[in-house]
């Protein structure tokens, strides 16, 4: 039965013409030239995709069209794709159809982190772009597999770090290069939340765990202050008795060893209250910024440069309208993103020796690789904060 409607699903609406492959990518390259505008799918009707993504295309209409929704649930498609009137709602059977279809140009993923690989690759091997949600994969391997499926057929990949466009952390990077607090030592960080029994953030085939869902926002924070990757890892983590954390551990504490003699430090949670800033100390002063991970509060910060200390909000703004806007043109204009998908493959190689760490009890030392260019203020795009929307069948931590 299975198997018979997704043949018949396979025949829909979305289904390829005559055209082959490669007229159907000049077609597509064609419309964007003319219109310049990147026809987006968002993969994935979960919490995230309904509480900033689908509202964020309308800040970025200039040049980003919600054309099509993909998900499981029919009742989300039918209802979110007449309140966003979206011309396209398909289901999961009908994913590789659409992509073929000519129809599409870029797809958001926003599937639990377990599924990212598969939709990458598949989108990739259609000629279509791909921006999708961090952690990028679960493994080095599934982060190599994507990249070199993108750049195989010749496809922009994006990973979703909207903090790389958001005016307090590049801000906090802009500062820290201008020596106001003179040479940087070190980092730490805390950011914690609770999450609830059964959630998919605890579910570990489904890529739950606070170091892919936290932790990453911590260990990409300490890169780009300290504009190097780390070269030795230090971990412990606990659990408790808590029996929400039957499979993923209910918090971690990691220590990293950067070149200049430099550490950052961060402990993260699924559960303590909440909690949600990082602060850089140098050999002059300090920079720290409360909600710096945060998409929903404004964010303070505070810079001290022997002992005067001066503190400056940030309002509330519009964190993934940036993002595709800024694709957008990466994909317009034929230009490599930053960041890209190498930049959420270096974050998850420090979360893979992490993991190791934890598991063997001693320090993991990491190879080398070359530093990349980072995020720069001339990344910085402002849109205004979009106000929640009534959420479908959907709850925070939830992907579809």
């Amino acid at each position: 039965m299975v198997r018979r409607q997704q043949k018949r699903e396979a025949k829909g609406p979305f289904s390829r013409t005559s055209s082959s492959k490669e007229e159907v990518r000049a077609a597509r390259k064609k419309a964007m030239r003319e219109n310049k505008t990147v026809r987006y799918a968002v993969i994935g009707l979960g919490h995230i995709a309904q509480v900033v993504v689908l509202p964020a295309f309308k800040n970025a209409s200039k040049n980003s069209q919600l054309v099509a929704l993909v998900s499981g649930d029919q009742v989300k498609l039918k209802e979110l794709g007449r309140r966003y009137h979206v011309p396209i709602q398909a289901s999961y059977g009908e994913y590789d159809a659409l992509l073929k279809s000519g129809k599409i140009d870029a797809v958001y993923i926003a599937e639990p982190n377990s599924m990212h690989c598969d939709f990458v690759i598949r989108a990739a091997r259609a000629g279509i772009h791909v921006l999708c949600e961090k952690p990028l994969g679960l493994t080095e391997a599934e982060c190599n597999r994507m990249i070199n499926a993108c750049k195989q057929n010749g496809v922009k990949l994006m990973t979703a770090y909207r903090l790389h466009f958001e005016k307090s952390n590049l801000e906090a990077i802009r500062l820290i290069q201008s020596g106001k607090i003179g040479e940087p030592r070190f980092f730490n960080s805390v950011f914690s939340m609770q999450v609830r029994e059964g959630n998919i953030r605890v579910k570990k085939k489904m890529g739950g765990g606070p170091l892919f869902d936290l932790g990453v926002y911590c260990v990409n924070a300490a890169r780009y202050l300290f504009r190097s990757e780390p070269v030795e890892v230090k971990t412990m983590t606990e659990s408790g008795n808590d029996k929400r954390f039957r499979e993923v551990e209910e918090m971690a504490g990691v220590l990293l060893r950067f070149p200049k003699n430099r550490l950052a430090s961060f402990v993260c949670s699924f559960g303590a209250a909440d909690g949600d800033e990082f602060q850089i100390l140098g050999t002059k002063g300090s920079l720290r910024l409360k909600n710096g991970y945060e998409y929903a509060l404004p964010v303070e910060m505070t810079l001290t440069i022997e002992g005067n200390a001066q503190t400056r909000t940030f309002e509330n703004r519009d964190q993934f309208a940036p993002e595709l806007i800024y694709f957008s043109k990466c994909v317009l204009g034929d230009k490599d993103p930053e960041p890209s998908g190498l930049e959420g493959l270096n974050d998850i190689r420090v979360i893979e020796a992490i993991f190791k760490s934890a598991k063997n009890g001693s320090s993991v030392k990491l190879s080398p690789v070359p530093s990349k260019r980072g995020p720069t203020m001339r990344q910085e795009i402002r849109r205004s904060a979009v106000k929640e929307p009534e959420l479908i069948r959907a709850e925070a931590g939830s992907r579809d």
